[in-house]
């Protein structure tokens, strides 16, 4: 019988590309799952909400009324006057709906944004820890990734100063994210003056990752766009609106490159899908009260994680204030990370992400996602408590 030799056919870039470890953890603890055993799942960072009922009764009722065509490459023109309504009221900038393109899920928007900029060999200066997927993008464009080793003692933020001294003649954009994944750590306002400084002093772009803003306990919510016009920012509905398996997305633009990425967002992706466009508008205009009470429930539960796991053993420097994350140091324990993980979900049955997955500046560490419910984060630190018990008297 005929078989292909995937050494001939495949380019060495997709042979290259690193698994995504936490997507790995996950179908593991569905394997074990399908055996019949039962998981806690700390390692996914997916909201176990529901979608707001007002919401998906807005796509039905598109569905309905025949809103399954294409739109707009943009997208839906209320959708981006909704989202540069929600800019202006949460943080007093002012934006015009021809700077956002809608997308389907963050992750399109940030390959798009790294296709608009990069050529070959270009860099990228990003935090290390990282998200998994950045470095990954950045590379299979040709592009280098710079990193900037972070400390946990300032939540793993990036600093102007150190970012200065990482510029190079081949510097194309700086990439950043707050609130964080993998730290769930915030930037300060102070930080991210500073970095809108060094940007328009440079003409260098921030990318800005703001998938989670509006998931934060203590403080105000910020922007990049409060300090510089000269970004790109990224959102979407998946985590502050229950909203992950919708898939959308935008991107803020500035005004003299939207035109480039509105091109590729033709050429690779057409448009987002209509009907999840206008349960966007529902998520944007309806009551946002039920938010709110979310947000408490992530806090309670943080905290609770929180005391569990430093009176465990583990170290967390710096109390996260964002998201659905702790990243927790667990050398005390174990220096793989990976192997770790592996042995965690296999003999105590609760899925954790290792650190490895957001580079090796968070080697050694672990990341708990608090998006379960209060009930199931119990019995994962309980069980989680069992097996390092054994491990220490091993």
């Amino acid at each position: 019988m005929f078989s292909i030799n995937s050494e001939c056919i495949l380019s060495k870039k997709s042979e290259d590309i690193p698994p995504f470890y936490v997507m790995e953890v996950l179908e593991s603890a569905q394997a074990l799952e399908a055996e019949g055993r039962h998981i806690i799942h700390l390692e996914v960072g997916e909201p176990d909400f529901p979608t707001a009922p007002h919401i998906c009764e807005a796509a039905c009722a598109a569905i309905s009324r025949g809103a399954t065509k294409y739109t707009h490459s943009q997208g839906l023109l209320s959708l981006r006057e909704a989202i540069v309504e929600s800019y202006h009221q949460k943080f007093g900038v002012d934006l015009s709906p021809d700077q956002v393109i809608i997308t389907s899920g963050t992750s399109p928007a940030l390959l798009m944004v790294f296709m608009a900029l990069l050529e070959k060999m270009d860099e990228v200066i990003m935090s290390n820890p990282y998200y998994a997927c950045y470095p990954n993008f950045v590379k299979y464009l040709g592009g280098t990734p710079v990193f900037v080793y972070t400390s946990e003692k300032n939540g793993f933020a990036l600093e102007p100063e150190t970012v200065r001294q990482c510029l190079s003649p081949n510097t194309k954009a700086i990439l950043i994210n707050s609130p964080s994944n993998p730290s769930g750590h915030v930037m300060s306002p102070e930080s991210l003056k500073g970095l809108a400084e060094i940007a328009d002093e440079k003409g260098i772009p921030i990318i800005s990752d703001e998938i989670y803003q509006g998931l934060i306990y203590d403080g105000d919510d910020h922007t990049i766009l409060e300090y510089t016009r000269n970004a790109f920012v990224l959102n979407g509905f998946s985590k502050l609106y229950a909203m992950t398996g919708w898939r959308l997305g935008y991107i803020i633009c500035p005004p003299e490159c939207v035109r480039a990425i509105q091109k590729i967002h033709q050429n690779f992706f057409i448009c987002a899908n209509s009907f999840v466009q206008e349960a966007a508008i529902a998520a944007l205009k309806g009551p946002q009260e039920y938010i709110a009470e979310m947000v408490q429930t992530y806090n309670t539960r943080r905290q609770y994680m929180l005391k569990r796991l430093i009176e465990m053993g583990f170290e967390v420097r710096k109390e996260p204030m964002g998201a659905f994350y702790v990243l927790a140091d667990a050398r005390k324990y174990c220096s793989d990370s990976l192997a770790l993980s592996r042995r965690i979900l296999n003999e105590a049955g609760v899925a954790v992400t290792p650190g490895i997955d957001f580079g090796n500046g968070a080697e050694g560490y672990l990341r708990f996602s608090y998006a379960n419910s209060i009930e199931n984060i119990k019995e994962g630190m309980d069980r989680l408590e069992a097996f390092l018990q054994k491990e220490l008297e091993g």
